[in-house]
């Protein structure tokens, strides 16, 4: 089992990192039946983490998981976090739900790794599902829970995706109500067209905006909390058939991603095979345990090392750091609530 590279797994990673892994309490969302989420928790289980949080809204899915985790080290205790990302209300009380617990005094590493895909238009609390699910949701949901990262300098990694490329943040057009030219800026051109409530919307489009809040989300967190011992990184599994797209034909994929490469004015990669979701997991591992990410704090990963812009397909405004500053303000602004760190 290799430990880097495209061919790294979840399974060598967590033996490498065992010292690392030991003793630590990680919380991670979406963690449903063979998904990326669950592959994590059970891969790292073997090496003895203090508590493992498993966080979703449906207990019954993720009971499954923690079936897995106890037949693969049952001396590793497992605790359930009723959490529905798409739900703001939920959000504040699973966050309430881990600063109350008396005998959780600190997590080590949160991992927010639940995510939609490919979703028909909809809204929730105003704001587009993709952005509100993806991303700003778990913005607060993290904001909550610093407290109990930062008492151990721990880490948090946000699981974004290469998909970031298929769009920028919309600054100005967060739902896709706006047709936006290039002669003209987002901001003007939502003054001079009334909202069409999605009517250019492109669900792919979405998930990539959201994707590049993820990673985004991460430089504006390392730069504020960097100084106070917390580690952040943004990181991109690969591609792999998750629970996430079970909705789609696995067949059908690459010519999906082909098509929305070529609506996005991008050179297509070849996708020649997926990862295996052990693989595609490796980089979560990575991303938690590594030691000397510390000096890449805030970075965007894949394949288990730190992405090189000249190198690998990395979007500029994936890592600008003024559109970083500018997310934050209006993830605090569309939230009602600023986080002074």
């Amino acid at each position: 089992m290799s430990t880097s590279g495209k061919k790294a797994t979840a399974t060598a990673l967590a033996q490498k990192y065992a010292p690392q892994i030991a003793n630590k309490t990680v919380l991670i969302t979406g963690v449903s039946p063979k998904s990326l989420g669950a592959t994590f928790v059970t891969a790292i289980a073997v090496s003895s983490p203090a508590l493992l949080i498993l966080a979703g809204r449906n207990a019954a899915k993720v009971e499954e998981t923690t079936k897995a985790i106890r037949a693969a080290a049952p001396h590793v205790p497992v605790r359930f976090l009723n959490l529905d990302l798409a739900d703001r209300e939920s959000v504040r009380k699973a966050a309430e739900t881990v600063l109350s617990w008396e005998d959780v005094p600190s997590i080590d590493v949160l991992v927010n790794n639940a995510c939609i895909i490919g979703s028909e238009y909809k809204l929730i609390d105003g704001c587009e599902a993709h952005f509100v699910v993806n991303y700003l949701h778990p913005f607060l949901f993290t904001n909550l829970l610093l407290p109990k990262v930062l008492a151990v300098k721990g880490r948090v990694v946000n699981v974004a995706s290469d998909c970031h490329r298929w769009h920028h943040i919309r600054f100005s057009d967060l739902n896709f109500d706006v047709s936006v030219s290039w002669k003209i800026s987002q901001k003007s051109a939502a003054h001079l067209h009334p909202k069409q409530n999605g009517k250019i919307y492109n669900m792919w489009q979405a998930y990539g905006q959201s994707k590049t809040a993820n990673m985004l989300f991460s430089l504006a967190l390392a730069r504020r909390l960097g100084g106070r011992g917390i580690v952040t990184n943004s990181v991109h599994p690969g591609i792999i058939q998750t629970n996430a797209a079970s909705h789609l034909d696995p067949a059908e994929i690459p010519r999906l991603i082909e098509q929305v490469e070529l609506q996005c004015g991008l050179a297509n990669q070849e996708i020649t095979s997926y990862k295996t979701v052990d693989e595609g997991t490796a980089t979560h591992v990575y991303a938690a345990f590594e030691p000397g990410l510390k000096d890449h704090n805030g970075a965007y990963l894949l394949d288990s090392h730190v992405a090189d812009p000249l190198e690998d397909p990395v979007a500029a405004w994936g890592t600008s750091e003024a559109d970083a500053e500018k997310l934050w303000r209006l993830s605090e602004k569309l939230l009602g609530e600023n986080f002074e760190w």
